[in-house]
């Protein structure tokens, strides 16, 4: 009676245990539904969005709390297309280096912070947009002559963030004698800049421009933009749904005029020539 007993109870945790399993398989679906942006974002209210803390114009912390800049006005109005309020979204600072592994382990739902869209990353992540296009630019201070775009960089120390093309791009395209020099955020660049600890900064030249803008009897913009930079918004590989609702939500902005009076408000005080719009087909 006693071993029969035992048994019983054994046969009974089996079972238990392969409902459970059951149960969990049967919600597979519901995860896959709530996998697209625009489902959690409808189901919760709130999304969390990366984006720069330290980009002048674009996208930068001004109190506790508080950032501001075109990309900030970008992710709101997108969020608000999506069905999630300002008040709704918590921000989360996305290093350079940082990005791609946000949203692919989950931490944040979009990236919006001077993406650039490349091949390599859509293999492991996907872009809606562009919605910005900028172009690469060299940030020297106002003292230096002999630095006038990326072809005169040899021997020089040139700046960048881990991650970013930029500065490899001189060095494979312009100037092979490129001295390379990596700090985590560009604002460390030009504090490195401004200290003589580094020759320049390489960068797309609407970052520069509002860097510029902050110290403009220190720093100044050289040479001609080159290496055009198409700006996307960074979401989960397989989003299909999101990615084309996003999509939406960049074009309505742009055709509304409000793409147009957040660049004129936040970009135009730098001096930077507000472009023409981009065609979004990221498709």
């Amino acid at each position: 009676m006693r071993r029969s007993g035992r048994l019983g109870l054994r046969a009974a945790a089996i079972a238990a245990l392969a409902v459970a399993l059951v149960a969990g398989c049967g919600s597979a679906p519901e995860e896959t539904r709530d996998a697209s942006v625009v489902n959690r974002a409808a189901k919760t209210k709130k999304l969390t969005i990366g984006i720069a803390y330290d980009q002048p114009g674009l996208s930068e912390r001004v109190g506790e709390g508080k950032i501001e800049g075109f990309d900030v006005d970008v992710a709101e109005y997108v969020a608000r297309e999506l069905g999630v309020q300002a008040d709704n979204i918590t921000w989360k600072e996305s290093r350079a280096g940082e990005r791609e592994k946000a949203i692919m382990d989950g931490s944040v739902d979009l990236v919006v912070t001077t993406f650039s869209i490349t091949e390599d990353r859509k293999t492991r992540i996907a872009f809606a947009g562009p919605y910005f296009i900028a172009g690469q630019g060299l940030l020297v201070r106002m003292t230096t002559n002999d630095i006038t775009g990326p072809e005169s960089l040899n021997g020089k120390k040139l700046c960048t963030v881990p991650n970013t093309t930029s500065a490899q791009t001189i060095k494979d395209r312009f100037a092979k004698g490129t001295q390379l020099v990596e700090y985590f955020r560009y604002s460390e660049c030009i504090s490195a800049l401004l200290l003589g600890n580094v020759d320049a900064v390489t960068t797309d030249d609407v970052i520069l421009a509002g860097y510029a803008a902050q110290n403009p009897e220190l720093l100044k913009v050289v040479g001609k933009p080159f290496n055009p930079e198409r700006y996307g918004i960074g979401l989960a590989k397989d989003d299909v749904s999101g990615k084309g609702k996003v999509n939406s939500a960049i074009e309505k902005m742009i055709s509304s005029g409000e793409w147009k009076k957040s660049l004129d408000k936040h970009v135009g005080p730098s001096g930077y020539p507000v472009p023409t719009p981009p065609e979004v087909n990221e498709r």
